[in-house]
Parts: C-alpha cells; sequence; structure tokens
C-alpha cells in the first residue's frame, strides 16, 4: 500500500492538555505545527472531566503543591515552578477564562465547564497556524518517520522534532489506552508497567447495604499506612468511591490496611463520653444518632465491618474511630481517573526528551508520576507540555543541551 508522505517542523501526538500545551508552545514559536489524535475529536478526556467541573489547579504555596506529587516531586520540581498554580492561572484567564477558587483552594472557570476554555484555547492554535488531525493513529516509527493509520489510508511523516502526549492508560474509550507503550518499548525506552491511580475501592456489601448506595459519606478521616485524610467517599454499587478515597488509593495498591474514622473531630475518649449518655429503650441505631450525629449510612458503614458491636463504651468508641475496610482491591484500571507507570524518569533528560530516541519529547500522563485529584493532575500535564514544548522549540533552533549520557 502506497505511503502518503509529509514533512513538518514538529508532529504532537496526542491532542489533550499535555500535547495542546506542547502544540501552544511550538506555534508562538513560529514552527509549522501539526497535531494528530487517535479520537474523532481532540481533548475529549479533558472535556469529561470538565463535565463535573473542570478543576484546573489548586491555588497553594508552589511547595505543597509539588508535595503531592510524591516520589516525582524531586525531577517535576523545575517543571511546577515554571507552570505553578499562579502562571496555570494566568493562562487561563489570558484565554478568555474568568476564574474562581473554593473554600479548599481549588480553582475552576467561571461557568465550570471546560468547552469555553478549549474552545479559546483552540482559537489561539490556529492563529498560530497549528494543524489538528483527528482519527489519526500513532504506529510507531517507519525508519526515522512516523507512521499513522488514519481514514485515507497509512501515512509517514518526518519531523523535526516529536512531542508524545498520549495519555495514561485509564479511560480507553476516550483515548488513554496506553497503546503507545508497545512501540516505545520496541525502542528500549524503559517503562513502569501501569497501575491505576485515583481509583475506587472495590467490595462486596451485604444486602443490608443496598439502601444506602450512592449515599455520601461526610466527614470522615481515612487512613491507609503512612498516609491519613479528611474527604468524602461515596457507597457505591462496586464499593467506595470519591475524593478521600483517591488520596489513599496508592497506599492501598501497594499494600498497606485501609481503615475509616467517622468522627475525626472527637478523641476515642469524647466518643465514648457520648456514648455512655443514657439509652432508655432507644435503638443503638437510635442512640448513636441522637449522641454523635451518625447518619444511617455512617451505621451502615459501622454494621458491615464492625457486627457484632462492642456493648462496651470504651471498646465501641474505638471501632468508630478506626473500622477496618475490608475490600477487594482497587476497581480496575480502565475504571480509574488516572495511572501511575509509563516512560520512566530515567529514559528522559531534563528536557524531557527520550534518551534514546534524540528529537522526540514526552508530556504529560505518559510520563511515570501520579497525583491526586484536586487539580495537580491537569496542573502537571499543562506544566509537563510546556516544559516539553518549549525544549522542542530549543532543539530546533539548535539551542538544546544534549547532556553525554543522552548523547
Amino acid at each position: 500500500m502506497t505511503h502518503q508522505q509529509e514533512s513538518w517542523d514538529a508532529v504532537v501526538v496526542g491532542a489533550g492538555p499535555a500535547g495542546l500545551r506542547a502544540a501552544e508552545e511550538l506555534g508562538a514559536a513560529g514552527c509549522h505545527v501539526l497535531v494528530v489524535d487517535a479520537q474523532p475529536s481532540v481533548a475529549r478526556k479533558f472535556l469529561m472531566a470538565g463535565k463535573s467541573g473542570l478543576n484546573l489547579t489548586k491555588d497553594e504555596a508552589r511547595a505543597t503543591l509539588l508535595s503531592h506529587y510524591g516520589e516525582a516531586a524531586d525531577w517535576l520540581a523545575p517543571m511546577i515552578a515554571d507552570c505553578d498554580a499562579a502562571e496555570v492561572m494566568s493562562w487561563a484567564t489570558g484565554l478568555g477564562s474568568t476564574l474562581f477558587t473554593g473554600t479548599t483552594g481549588r480553582v475552576f472557570p467561571r461557568e465550570m465547564k471546560a468547552s469555553p476554555l478549549l474552545r479559546a484555547w483552540l482559537a489561539r492554535l490556529d492563529g498560530y497556524g497549528v494543524e489538528r488531525r483527528t482519527r489519526w493513529r500513532w504506529q510507531g516509527w517507519n525508519g526515522e518517520a512516523l507512521q499513522f493509520e488514519a481514514p485515507d489510508g497509512p501515512h509517514v511523516i518526518t519531523a523535526g522534532v516529536t512531542v508524545l502526549a498520549m495519555g495514561g492508560a485509564s479511560w480507553a474509550r476516550l483515548g488513554s489506552d496506553g497503546a503507545w507503550a508497545e512501540a516505545l518499548s520496541g525502542q528500549a525506552v524503559e517503562l513502569t508497567p501501569f497501575k491505576p491511580a485515583n481509583a475506587g475501592i472495590s467490595l462486596s456489601w451485604s444486602a443490608h447495604m443496598a439502601t444506602h448506595l450512592g449515599t455520601p459519606l461526610k466527614g470522615i478521616a481515612l487512613k491507609a499506612g503512612n498516609v491519613v485524610t479528611r474527604g468524602e467517599a461515596v457507597i457505591s454499587g462496586h464499593g467506595l468511591e470519591g475524593g478521600g478515597i483517591y488520596m489513599v488509593c496508592a497506599a492501598v495498591r501497594d499494600g498497606a490496611d485501609l481503615f475509616l474514622d467517622l468522627l475525626p473531630d472527637l478523641s476515642v475518649e469524647q466518643v465514648s463520653k457520648r456514648l455512655q449518655r443514657p439509652r432508655g429503650k432507644a435503638s443503638l441505631s437510635t442512640h448513636l444518632r441522637k449522641t454523635l450525629k451518625l447518619t444511617p449510612a455512617d451505621v451502615g458503614i459501622l454494621q458491615e465491618f464492625c457486627r457484632p458491636l462492642p456493648a462496651d463504651p470504651d471498646a465501641l468508641a474505638v471501632r468508630l474511630k478506626s473500622i477496618p475496610i475490608r475490600h477487594d482491591g482497587l476497581r480496575p484500571m480502565d475504571e480509574a481517573i488516572s495511572t501511575a507507570g509509563g516512560v520512566c524518569v530515567t529514559a528522559l533528560d531534563t528536557g524531557l526528551m527520550l534518551r534514546k530516541l534524540p528529537g522526540v519529547f514526552c508530556a504529560g500522563e505518559m510520563l511515570d508520576w501520579e497525583a491526586p485529584t484536586g487539580g495537580y493532575l491537569l496542573t502537571a500535564c499543562l506544566a509537563t507540555g510546556r516544559w516539553a514544548g518549549r525544549s522542542a522549540v530549543d532543539y530546533l533552533a539548535g539551542d538544546y543541551f544534549i547532556d553525554a549520557a543522552t548523547a
């Protein structure tokens, strides 16, 4: 079959936030840029995330922001410094968004949705002459050229630089299927296996929990290993979901036991003292509701994991403050909001260029880092996309420093 051939200054593979941010840097520098994506339209996961309110970033001190990236914080530090919360907010307002910051520091566009911001972003790229093509699936390399399968047949493209920003391995229906790993592995690029991040906990509920499905557990604390967090969890048909669960997800995934505290603002002694109030003829559920303001869902969780409940107030107080959540592990990776794993930092130089493939840069969730929800995921995608885009501009200009390990 005949391959259609083209040549571009820069090709960006993947039209999510990281890829579009890289394309923006390249386009602003006057480069001839092509953005390709396997999906029928661009930024599908970005738009899906925005349906529940587009959380752009977390308005907090840079050091605090960086602390949420765990082991990757050291190598992400210069990128986050270059594109921290203040920079993300400035970038968004520059695209015409009016932002507001919630009580927890999370930053949202006033309209909450992602689509207005995306439209303005694509208009800016159009103004730079950046071309977009959808339904183009990257097949790896054909010699030193990029190979694509498109609706009109195979294409081979030579590029001065390439930015790969194809996401992790969750939400495959939106484009992040991790299929790119095979092509990079074939080039001897070091990869870490994918693992679910920001995923729910799988549970097989007993029948009595059916009335509580869809109910949130509010004002709770969760502990897994060394991680203790305040948040919220939702009782779903498959287990527990929500921001609080996502914060402890990595520790649970790595084998830590999970405990739930229904009354984090009270000590064990304070809980016990309230339980010692006269109960009269009231049921235990009513007594718990009146003395501790527990909801029916709270009591349901307590009964699910701690029956038979101890009659002694001190022992019951201990249970209420540390309910052991017996579970079946995390939900499947494709249900996870994000993934850990991907391109190892050791496979990259400081400009996010692959050491074994000069001129090829990586950005976004295909890199091996993870972070909780709350603005941290999108911030790092934008930061690594910006960094890779700027590095690619320098490479094209002949101003890129290639260290000895890369050479």
